[in-house]
């Protein structure tokens, strides 16, 4: 566990030190989802309309748009051969840098989330299920751009093959993301929507990290 946190607090530190990277995706976040009331127009029920799957999609492409780096400066500086040769398990040490991954990326767009929605005039009953469905969706896509990152690991067009590779496993989250929260803005119940989202976290936690350690340790070789 202290080599975990070490982990995680070092990613931490270089984000801090360099935050460039995490704000490009905030501000790509708030830049395309507040340039669709200028390109639709302000008809409100329209805004209303697309509101929910504007800010979900949005927040989908904007953790995308960060994977590419996950492993790749670890690669280049040699830090990912080191935590292949660490008697720690390798599946922990992606863990690790999933959770970093999550806390630098998604953290401030969920933040973020509900002034943007209410640009897009979303019904503020449903703010408490956009906040729990960002919540739940946004570490299983982590997860799931971990795969995507570990396999590209390498490769010259990561970031391209990462979109290819990840994007038809983030669909189900998009769907329940999406579902709970025009769930939530019509007085419908939200939760069912909600438990399916927890269970693909469920599902990718334990799988995620085994499946980039693999990846990872293939592309060494």
């Amino acid at each position: 566990m202290n080599a975990v946190l070490a982990v995680l607090l070092r990613d931490l530190r270089l984000a801090w030190r360099a935050p460039g990277d995490s704000l490009n995706v905030v501000l790509f976040f708030v830049l395309t989802v507040v340039l669709f009331p200028l390109g639709i127009g302000p008809e409100i029920e329209t805004l209303q309309r697309i509101s929910v799957g504007v800010v979900w999609v949005m927040a989908l492409l904007a953790c995308l748009l960060s994977l590419d780096r996950l492993f790749r400066d670890d690669a280049e500086d040699g830090s990912l051969d080191l935590f292949a040769l660490s008697p720690v398990a390798l599946e922990f040490l992606v863990l690790s840098k999933v959770l970093a991954h999550w806390l630098i990326s998604a953290v401030p767009l969920i933040v973020i989330s509900p002034v943007l929605a209410l640009s897009l005039h979303m019904p503020v009953e449903a703010f408490p299920a956009l906040l729990s469905s960002l919540l739940l969706g946004t570490p299983t896509l982590s997860l799931i751009g971990a795969i995507g990152a570990a396999l590209t690991l390498g490769s010259r067009k990561a970031g391209v093959l990462i979109g290819l590779l990840v994007l038809p496993l983030y669909i189900p989250v998009l769907i329940f993301g999406v579902a709970a929260v025009d769930a939530a803005a019509q007085g419908l119940p939200a939760q069912p929507h909600l438990l399916l989202l927890g269970g693909l976290l469920a599902l990718f936690l334990p799988v995620a990290p085994v499946a980039a350690a693999a990846a990872i340790r293939q592309a060494q070789q």
